[in-house]
């Protein structure tokens, strides 16, 4: 049973983790067998939206907590999770990714990104243990891992595919139904709602997304 870390970044696509692609990505994980560990910083959002009128709504909220309605209340501080706990890692998208797990929201290629996010990352990409990245979250990948040139795609944006070539990834235009393999480095990629439209097209690139890490952390 491969054990598996998923990486939430609040609750809610304009503040957090893609609720979605979030469900999805566990649906996946779950009825692969695998066992799955959810985690997520314990900081403060960059901001709280309301998300039917799209505008701030001017509360603080902390990702852990807001995370942990996702995970049913089962998820772990980041900061406690090693590489040596894991045997794969996915991040699914949302504006928490780029908001919460780093700041490329405000910062584009200057970005900075969360001190155990990145830690992570590195132990896990040293360790030759695959990573996933969906929706918006592959720009991560390329902050952290960009000596490495990874291979990802947000799928066909091109300001985000910019700033991903800036940070040393290459980017790689793909539809929402497939998948970028950076076999060399272990990284799995889909647009999932960098495109769309619907959850049923997201679900299709998610799915690819779950069998290509788990056959590489077999």
């Amino acid at each position: 049973m491969a054990k598996v870390g998923v990486v939430l970044s609040g609750c809610g696509v304009f503040d957090g983790a893609e609720i979605q692609e979030a469900a999805l990505t566990l649906f996946f994980l779950d009825r692969a067998g695998s066992q799955i560990i959810c985690m997520a910083p314990d900081v403060d959002q960059m901001d709280v939206i309301n998300h039917i009128k799209g505008e701030a709504a001017g509360e603080k909220r902390n990702v852990l907590l807001e995370s942990s309605r996702i995970a049913r209340g089962d998820i772990k501080d980041i900061k406690d999770v090693k590489a040596a706990d894991l045997d794969a890692l996915v991040f699914p998208g949302g504006f928490g990714a780029a908001k919460n797990l780093c700041s490329f929201a405000v910062k584009g290629a200057d970005c900075t990104v969360n001190a155990d996010v990145e830690r992570l990352i590195k132990e896990m990409h040293s360790a030759k243990k695959p990573i996933g990245f969906v929706c918006i979250a592959p720009v991560i990948a390329a902050k952290v891992l960009g000596s490495f040139n990874p291979q990802l795609t947000i799928g066909n944006d091109k300001d985000t595919a910019e700033a991903i070539e800036k940070m040393g990834g290459k980017h790689v235009v793909s539809p929402v139904d497939n998948v970028v393999v950076d076999q060399k480095n272990k990284i799995v990629t889909t647009p999932a709602y960098m495109l769309g439209p619907t959850i049923s097209k997201v679900a299709l690139g998610i799915e690819k997304l779950i069998k290509e890490v788990l056959k590489m952390a077999a």
